[in-house]
């Protein structure tokens, strides 16, 4: 009696585990190829073999059981470690991303900085170059303003000068002018002092 029932829960749990679905464990069991559920429903299947074995004194079928349930500890245990390890992978490339674009953002730090000191440095040498220029312009605006300034004096020398000559030429005529009436006046008092 416990056989049929053991061999009719065996079949039936058989008929209706799919043969290829993932996380379906291997088992043999009555020299057949059982498939059984593994994780928390591989793990509840476990206990209830193992209850059912125990309950009708069928060693093989709660030893069958037990190691489900072990399996399906370790299948739980190895989905934690691996979520761990994904976890811990996804954190170490996130840490690796964060540090990649902390590098990144430094570079552009140091480039932007770079691109400041060589506009800074454009600045100083285009005010440079524009005083100088304005330098050059007034000192060739004072030296034109000089130029224009010297002219105007040797003008105003050359004025005074012809001004001047024209003034001794009158002189030196008048006093010609006076010589020749002396020399008139002279020679109407004394007519032969020639």
């Amino acid at each position: 009696m416990r056989s049929r029932v053991l061999q009719s829960l065996t079949r039936s749990t058989l008929s209706r585990v799919p043969a290829e679905v993932n996380g379906y464990a291997r088992t043999v069991t009555h020299n057949q190829t059982e498939r059984t559920a593994g994780g928390a429903l591989g793990r509840l299947a476990g206990k209830a073999k193992a209850a059912a074995g125990g309950m009708l004194g069928d060693e093989q079928l709660a030893r069958e059981g037990r190691l489900q349930e072990a399996s399906s500890d370790a299948e739980i245990e190895a989905r934690r470690e691996a979520e761990a390890a994904r976890r811990a992978e996804a954190a170490a490339a996130s840490d690796a991303e964060r540090a990649e674009l902390e590098r990144e953002r430094e570079a552009l730090r140091d480039e932007l900085a770079a691109e400041q000191r060589e506009d800074a440095i454009e600045r100083d040498r285009a005010r440079i170059e524009a005083q100088a220029e304005a330098g050059a312009a007034r000192g060739e605006a004072a030296a034109e303003a000089e130029r224009r300034a010297a002219e105007r004096d040797a003008a105003a020398a050359e004025q005074r000068a012809r001004a001047d000559r024209a003034a001794a030429e009158r002189e030196a005529a008048r006093i010609e002018q006076e010589a020749r009436a002396a020399e008139a006046r002279a020679d109407a008092i004394d007519p032969e002092r020639h």
